[in-house]
């Protein structure tokens, strides 16, 4: 055998050798698979059907009638500075942007004589009560959409509670609401009763007479 035909050899054995490799890498590399990462956070997959996670609900804060029965007067008195630019407080006072404010708690929405209220107010029914008015400070836009009164609101419930505390004071007097009493406690179930001493047996009929 010539040096030729072991070459030929060779080459074919060398080819088959690339062949095998080359066919090994392509599989490889079409079906590569990446191990996960064991540094990597693992993700909790609720199992079907398993009742989602509820919120919990959010504490809720006093109520209004709480916070009037804490109010101040004075301290509304200098939150009512942020409506001065559109409303007066003194009795007999002019109108400006918004309404005269004097008498205001109690008083019927939109009925302030010689002041033109938007259609969103005029639309409302009853009285200006402090629910009513403590939600109108809130957001205005929210109680009487379409209102023309471009105040944001007051969001801090004791800034509103001393600004009608405040309102009040001036001509209203309304009375608060009544706060509410907190449930009473249930009752501790009665004592049970001791179990009557079982009555002492009936004395022994007397010994018999010494015969």
């Amino acid at each position: 055998m010539d040096s030729f035909e072991l070459n030929k050899i060779a080459g074919a054995v060398l080819f088959a050798v690339l062949v095998v490799f080359g066919v090994k890498e392509l599989g490889s590399a079409i079906y590569h698979t990446e191990e996960a990462d064991p540094q990597a956070y693992a993700i909790d997959v609720p199992e079907e059907g398993a009742p989602a996670a509820t919120e919990e609900p959010e504490e809720q804060g006093p109520s209004l009638a709480e916070l009037l029965a804490d109010a101040d007067p004075a301290s509304g008195e200098k939150v009512a500075k942020r409506c001065a630019a559109c409303h007066t407080f003194e009795e007999g006072g002019a109108n400006r942007i918004g309404p005269n404010l004097y008498g205001v708690v109690g008083r019927a929405i939109a009925s302030h004589e010689g002041f033109s209220y938007s259609d969103a107010l005029q639309g409302l029914e009853g009285d200006w009560t402090f629910a009513k008015l403590d939600h109108f400070v809130e957001k205005p836009s929210d109680f009487a959409p379409g209102t023309n009164m471009a105040f944001a609101g007051l969001r801090k419930g004791s800034d509103r509670a001393d600004l009608l505390a405040y309102l009040n004071s001036l001509g209203s007097n309304q009375p608060y609401p009544e706060v509410e009493a907190a449930p009473a406690e249930e009752a501790a179930p009665a004592a049970e009763e001791a179990p009557a001493e079982e009555e002492a047996p009936a004395a022994e009929e007397e010994a018999e007479q010494a015969g």
